[in-house]
C-alpha cells in the first residue's frame, strides 16, 4: 500500500491530511503540558498541605512524644515524599512528552513544507508542458486549416478557363507554402505531445509516488512518535510507582506503630505530680449542743483542755510561719474554733471521740471574703524564674515525679558531656606523650592551655553532677516519706500534701507544712491589716542598677540602669536582694542586676 499509487491523484487531500496530523500532535502536547501544570500545583499544595500541618519545633520540649502523634508527623514526611514524587512525573513528562513533542511538531512542519513545496513545483512543471503542447496543437490546427484553403483555391483557379497562368502559379505556391508550414507544425505538436507524455508519465509514476511516499513516511513518524510519547507519559507514571508504594507502606506502618497503652503511659509520665490523694474529711458533729445539758460538765472540760492544746499548738505554729519579709512576730489571740480531739457524750451516758474542723467551709470563706493576699517570696522568684529561665535550675516549681524526671534527665545530659570531656581529656595527654617522646611532632606546652580548660570543665561538671544528685535525692526522699506523713495528716488534717506552702509554693521547713487553724473571717483581714502597718525597715546600705529590671511580678521593685536604690534587707542566698526608693515605695531586685554597698556598722542588722 502506497499514497503515491493509491492517491496519486489527492494532492489536496494529502496536504489536510497532514495538517491535521500536526494539529493532532500539537493538541496532545497541549494536553501533556497542562497534565504536567496539574502535577505541579498537586505537588505544591501537598508540600504546603504537609507544611502547615508539620509542627514548629523550637525546643525538644516540643517534640511529638505520643505514638499517634509520632505516626501522623511519620505520614505527613511519606506524605512530602509521595509529593516529591508527582513533582518528578511532572519533570519526566516535561522533559521526554511535551519537549520532545514539541520539537518534533516543528520539524514535522518543516518537512512537511518542503515536501507540499516538491509536489507543487512538479504538478507545476506538469502544467507547463501541457500548455506547449496544447499551444502546438492549436497551432497545427490553424495551419491546416489554412492548406486546405489553399488547396481549394488553387483547385478552383486551375479549373477556371478563364484564370490566367500567373494567378494559378501564385495559388500553386500559396499551396506549397501552407502545406510546409502545416507539416513544420505537425511536428512540432508530435515532439511536443511526446515531451508532454513522458512528463506526465513521470511525474504520475516517479515524481508525485516519490513526493507521496515521503509524506507517507512523514506521517507514520508522526503516528510513531505519538505512540512513544503515550507510553513516555505512562512510563513517567509507572516509574515513581515502587517509591509511591513505598510511600504507602510508610504511611501503613506509621498508622501500625500507634500504642494506645504507650500514650496512656505517657500522660502519666507527663502528668503524674506524685502526691498523694487527699485524706478523708472528718465526721462534724453538730449534735454536741443538743445534750449540753446532760453532759455538761464533761465538755466543759473536754473544751478547757482542747483550747489549752490549742493555743500551744498555735503559737509554735506562728513561730515557724513563713512572713513575705522575713519572721515577723505577733501576738496570737486565742482561737475562735477548736480544732483538737475532745470527747462528747451520748444521752445513755458513754463518750466517743469527735473531730471538729471545717476546712471546706473556711477555703470557701477565705475565697468569698478575704482580701488577697501577698505571694510569698519564693512565689515572686518562681514567677521570675519562669520569665528569665534557669532561675529555677533545681524545679522546684514543678511537682515532685515531674521534677525528679527534670533532674534525672539533666543527670543524663552532664554524664554524657563528663563523657566526652573525659574522652578529651584522655586524647590530650596521649597527644602530650607522645609529643614529649618526639619534640619534632610538637610542643608539649602548646596543649597545656587546651587541657586545663578540659579540666576545669571536668570539674563543673562532676560539682552540677553532684548538686543535681542530692537535689535527686532529696526529692527522692521526701517522696518516699510522703506516704508516713499522709497517715499522721489522717488524724488532725492540718497538713498539706507535699511541700507546699500555703501561697502555692514548695517550702524545705518540714515545721512549715503544718497550717494553722482556719480562723474565723475577720483573721485575715486583721493578718492584712497588721502586715500593711508594719513599720518601714532601716536602710542597711545602698546599691546601683548595673541592669534595667522591669519587675512585674507582684512584689519585686521596676529599677533602670544606673538607678540608686536602699538595701534594707541583704540577699539570703535566693538571688534577691529588698530595696526602697527615696519615694518609699520597696520591693525585690535581682542580687546580680546591682553593685551592692553595705554599711559597716550595720552589716549584721
Amino acid at each position: 500500500m502506497s499514497w503515491g499509487t493509491e492517491l496519486w491523484d489527492q494532492f489536496d487531500s494529502l496536504d489536510k491530511h497532514t495538517q491535521w496530523g500536526i494539529d493532532f500532535l500539537e493538541r496532545y502536547a497541549k494536553f501533556v503540558k497542562e497534565r504536567i501544570e496539574i502535577e505541579q500545583n498537586y505537588a505544591k499544595q501537598l508540600r504546603n498541605l504537609v507544611k502547615k500541618y508539620c509542627p514548629k519545633r523550637s525546643s525538644k520540649d516540643e517534640e511529638p512524644r505520643f505514638t499517634s502523634c509520632i505516626a501522623f508527623f511519620n505520614i505527613l514526611n511519606e506524605l512530602n515524599d509521595y509529593a516529591g514524587q508527582r513533582e518528578v512525573v511532572a519533570e519526566e513528562m516535561a522533559h521526554r512528552v511535551y519537549g520532545e513533542l514539541m520539537r518534533y511538531a516543528h520539524d514535522l512542519k518543516t518537512e512537511r513544507k518542503m515536501h507540499l513545496q516538491e509536489g507543487r513545483k512538479a504538478q507545476q512543471y506538469l502544467d507547463m508542458c501541457w500548455k506547449q503542447m496544447d499551444n502546438s496543437k492549436k497551432k497545427f490546427e490553424r495551419e491546416c486549416r489554412e492548406a486546405e484553403k489553399a488547396q481549394q483555391s488553387y483547385e478552383r483557379l486551375d479549373n477556371d478557363t478563364n484564370a490566367t497562368k500567373a494567378d494559378v502559379e501564385k495559388a500553386k505556391q500559396q499551396l506549397n507554402l501552407r502545406t510546409h508550414m502545416a507539416d513544420e507544425n505537425k511536428n512540432e505538436y508530435a515532439a511536443q505531445l511526446q515531451n508532454f507524455n513522458g512528463e506526465q508519465h513521470k511525474h504520475f509514476y516517479v515524481v508525485i509516488p516519490q513526493i507521496y511516499k515521503q509524506l507517507q513516511e512523514m506521517d507514520e513518524r508522526r503516528t510513531i512518535k505519538l505512540s512513544e510519547c503515550y507510553r513516555g507519559f505512562a512510563d513517567s507514571e509507572r516509574k515513581v510507582i515502587p517509591i509511591i508504594s513505598k510511600c504507602l507502606e510508610g504511611m501503613i506502618l506509621a498508622a501500625k506503630s500507634v500504642d494506645e497503652r504507650r500514650d496512656s503511659q505517657m500522660v502519666v509520665d507527663s502528668f503524674k505530680s506524685g502526691f498523694e490523694p487527699p485524706g478523708d474529711f472528718p465526721f462534724e458533729d453538730y449534735s454536741q449542743h443538743i445534750y449540753r445539758t446532760i453532759s455538761d460538765g464533761t465538755i466543759s472540760a473536754s473544751k478547757q483542755e482542747s483550747g489549752k492544746m490549742d493555743a500551744k499548738t498555735t503559737v509554735g505554729k506562728a513561730k515557724g510561719k513563713l512572713w513575705l519579709f522575713g519572721k515577723k512576730p505577733k501576738p496570737q489571740s486565742p482561737p475562735l474554733t477548736p480544732t483538737s480531739l475532745f470527747t462528747s457524750s451520748t444521752p445513755n451516758g458513754s463518750q466517743f471521740l469527735t473531730f471538729s474542723i471545717e476546712p471546706v467551709h473556711y477555703c470557701m470563706n477565705e475565697i468569698k471574703t478575704g482580701k488577697p493576699r501577698i505571694p510569698s517570696f519564693r512565689s515572686l522568684k518562681r514567677g521570675w524564674s519562669v520569665k528569665m529561665g534557669p532561675a529555677l535550675e533545681d524545679f522546684s516549681h514543678l511537682p515532685p515525679e515531674q521534677r525528679r524526671k527534670k533532674l534525672q534527665q539533666r543527670i543524663d545530659e552532664l554524664n554524657r558531656e563528663l563523657q566526652k570531656e573525659s574522652d578529651q581529656k584522655e586524647a590530650l595527654n596521649k597527644m602530650k606523650d607522645v609529643y614529649e617522646k618526639n619534640p619534632q611532632m610538637g610542643d608539649p606546652g602548646s596543649l597545656q592551655p587546651k587541657l586545663a580548660e578540659t579540666m576545669n570543665n571536668i570539674d563543673r561538671l562532676r560539682m552540677e553532677i553532684h548538686k543535681n544528685e542530692a537535689w535527686l535525692s532529696e526529692v527522692e526522699g521526701k517522696t518516699g516519706g510522703r506516704g508516713d506523713r499522709r497517715h499522721s495528716s489522717d488524724i488532725n488534717h492540718l497538713v498539706t500534701q507535699g511541700r507546699e506552702s500555703p501561697e502555692g509554693s514548695y517550702t524545705d521547713d518540714a515545721n512549715q507544712e503544718v497550717r494553722g487553724p482556719p480562723q474565723q473571717h475577720g483573721h485575715h483581714n486583721e493578718f492584712d491589716d497588721e502586715f500593711e502597718d508594719d513599720d518601714p525597715l532601716p536602710a542597711i546600705g545602698h546599691c546601683k542598677a548595673i541592669y534595667p529590671f522591669d519587675g512585674h511580678n507582684e512584689g519585686t521593685l521596676a529599677m533602670k540602669e544606673g538607678e540608686v536604690l536602699y538595701i534594707i534587707e541583704e540577699d539570703k542566698g535566693d538571688g534577691w536582694t529588698r530595696a526602697r526608693r527615696q519615694n518609699g515605695e520597696e520591693g525585690y531586685v535581682p542580687t546580680s542586676y546591682i553593685d551592692v554597698t553595705l554599711e559597716k556598722n550595720s552589716k549584721g542588722s
